[in-house]
């Protein structure tokens, strides 16, 4: 089975390997505490501080598990050595016109894991993300919103 390339930025990838130290250091050894507390308890039929630190253990060791794959295969990329002479490339921090809102906003385009719009990270994958791929300062995108139609103008096209 062929896993899919994860690409990240080098700041992506520092915050996942710090999630990952993290959920190894602080919360595993944390949870199997609870868990032992728990049992001492007693009976565990009956115990809901036993089955809520059980169900955090599986979360954090589905998350381990998770990271662990992902980093594996991920590939780290540097927008800044790309040479995309002021094209729009994973990793540039792209700032746009809304002209329907009248109002400039600004996106990282980022991988998957790293997505999170309301942090102005989008993904190469999104619609917005494969609009605004190979395009540069000036050029106007399309994009379709779940609103309708969206134009956007690109302002700006950083590397950072």
């Amino acid at each position: 089975m062929k896993s899919d390339r994860v690409i990240l930025t080098s700041v992506g990838a520092e915050k996942l390997h710090a999630e990952l130290k993290n959920l190894k250091s602080v919360q595993r050894p944390a949870v199997i505490a609870a868990i032992a507390e728990a049992r001492a308890h007693g009976d565990l039929s009956e115990n809901a501080e036993y089955d809520a630190a059980k169900e955090r253990q599986g979360f954090i060791e589905g998350r381990i598990a998770q990271l662990e794959s992902s980093l594996s295969v991920a590939e780290v990329i540097d927008p800044s050595r790309l040479g995309a002479n002021g094209k729009v490339v994973f990793g540039a921090t792209v700032t746009l016109y809304d002209a329907h809102q009248e109002s400039e906003v600004a996106y990282q385009l980022v991988g998957n894991l790293e997505a999170s719009p309301q942090h102005g990270r989008i993904s190469i994958a999104s619609p917005m993300g494969r609009a605004l791929i190979g395009k540069q300062e000036g050029d106007e995108i399309e994009v379709d919103a779940p609103a309708g139609k969206r134009v956007y103008e690109i302002v700006t096209v950083r590397y950072a």
